[in-house]
């Protein structure tokens, strides 16, 4: 099969005709082998039973239903778990992602050999101070933190070789991050693409503060995964050091101002009137803290699970 294309939804009941009937044109004048995979992320309308309704008029339509919401990230790893296409497409319900794009998206993985290509909507038709300057300022930060040097990380619109979204694991808030999940996985070449954006025809944004809230701590947390997430004992060890250090030098200037004063006749306070007692005290607390923590990362790290992070409901041509 040429092509798996993953579309996670909530409440697109009116987008899934015009968008589905755009994906067969956009294959069917290319000679694509493919299917669509919808995931119903606990929508209330009836996009559900819409996606019945175009699986009955073309097997190539597939749909995954959660039982209740559990965010985009959730849907696109059921998606990639059931994803049988050479190359695996991303992208939106709504009808802001253009379908036209699928063909030289196609053509990168396949012929340029990119691991990876984001699409860059570098024109877009959203609101500036609700979402296109955070955008700005999400993008800024993820190239600075994760050295992955893309203009659009928020884009849905990806293209990926199969082999890359069966080697990641997408949770939380993470399909922001797809591409830096990649080249930690190894996958180092990944491209942009300058792709179109359309204005919302139905329904509304589901974008929020809290979303942008939640991708700055997704950052902080793949950033530290990247770094320590095989050895966290390699920052809380080397945290605990530096405070055990701190806690043993205080230790001593205590001692040792205590035995300089007794033995030159100078007049003495209390152990625990000297200031360095509580700095010691609290280093030698901390420090401890901290190895415990890097201990206990090691520990979860060799025994963790991965969880079951959603609930299907049904399936259709699945």
């Amino acid at each position: 099969m040429n092509i798996s294309i993953i579309i996670p939804l909530l409440n697109e009941q009116e987008s899934l005709p015009e968008l589905t009937s755009w994906i067969t044109k956009v294959m069917t004048e290319n000679n694509f082998s493919y299917e669509v995979i919808f995931i119903d992320d606990g929508s209330t309308d009836n996009s559900w039973d819409t996606i019945q309704n175009l699986s009955a008029e073309n097997s190539n339509i597939k749909g995954i239903k959660f039982l209740t919401n559990f965010g985009k990230s959730q849907a696109l790893h059921a998606g990639f778990a059931k994803a049988k296409g050479d190359v695996v497409i991303t992208m939106d319900a709504d009808l802001q992602d253009s379908p036209d794009e699928i063909p030289e998206l196609y053509n990168m993985i396949t012929q340029q050999n990119y691991d990876l290509v984001s699409g860059w909507k570098k024109k877009r038709y959203d609101s500036v101070v609700a979402k296109n300057l955070p955008s700005k300022l999400f993008n800024w930060a993820a190239r600075k933190t994760s050295d992955v040097q893309l203009n659009d990380f928020n884009c849905g619109l990806k293209a990926y070789k199969n082999i890359v979204i069966k080697n990641i694991e997408v949770s939380g808030e993470m399909h922001r991050y797809i591409p830096v999940l990649a080249k930690n996985a190894g996958f180092g070449k990944i491209g942009e693409k300058v792709v179109i954006h359309q204005a919302r025809k139905y329904g509304e944004s589901k974008f929020g503060i809290n979303r942008f809230i939640n991708g700055f701590l997704d950052l902080i947390t793949i950033w530290f995964l990247s770094k320590y997430g095989k050895r966290p004992m390699h920052l809380f060890g080397a945290a605990g050091v530096l405070m055990f250090i701190i806690g043993f030098v205080s230790t001593f200037l205590i001692i040792g101002l205590k035995l300089f004063k007794l033995y030159t006749g100078y007049e003495t306070i209390l152990v625990t009137s000297n200031p360095l007692f509580y700095i010691a005290l609290t280093a030698m607390i901390i420090g401890t803290q901290l190895f415990l923590a890097g201990f206990l990362g090691e520990i979860i790290l060799r025994t963790k699970n991965n969880e079951e992070r959603y609930k299907i409901s049904k399936e259709i041509n699945l």
